[in-house]
């Protein structure tokens, strides 16, 4: 009697400077974005996107579900800092993000709903919990 082996399906997690999306348009960065999530990968992205592209990301990924093969989704977060800093260095910081066009004081994690569970943030600490 042979013994039914389940196999666990791989995933990776891919960190992604800004400087790699910077200079493309906005469906070029959300292309992008779907490939490596439809690979398997977890998403670790320098910056985040304009709040018109994570809508459009989302609304996107809503629409591809049930029309692509096990696919149920994404999960998203932003974690930015607390906005504490000193007047100085909230400045220097607006200025940066000003140039290059992107606030790269945040992480934003994009990862496929099938390896994703569910992202909690809290001040201290960021929890990425991945599905059994």
């Amino acid at each position: 009697m042979k013994k039914k082996i389940n196999k666990i399906k791989g995933f990776s997690i891919q960190f992604m400077p800004y400087s790699e999306i910077r200079g493309l348009s906005s469906d070029e960065r959300i292309k992008s974005i779907l490939k490596i999530v439809l690979g398997n990968s977890i998403l670790l992205l320098q910056g985040r996107l304009k709040p018109e592209e994570e809508t459009r990301l989302i609304g996107d990924t809503m629409a591809m579900m049930g029309h692509v093969k096990n696919f149920r989704g994404i999960e998203l977060a932003v974690v930015s800092g607390n906005g504490k800093e000193k007047l100085f260095a909230r400045m220097r910081k607006g200025i940066a993000n000003a140039i290059f066009r992107g606030d790269l004081g945040a992480i934003t994690i994009i990862g496929p709903a099938t390896i994703v569970k569910e992202i909690k943030r809290n001040p201290k600490k960021i929890e990425l919990f991945l599905n059994g």
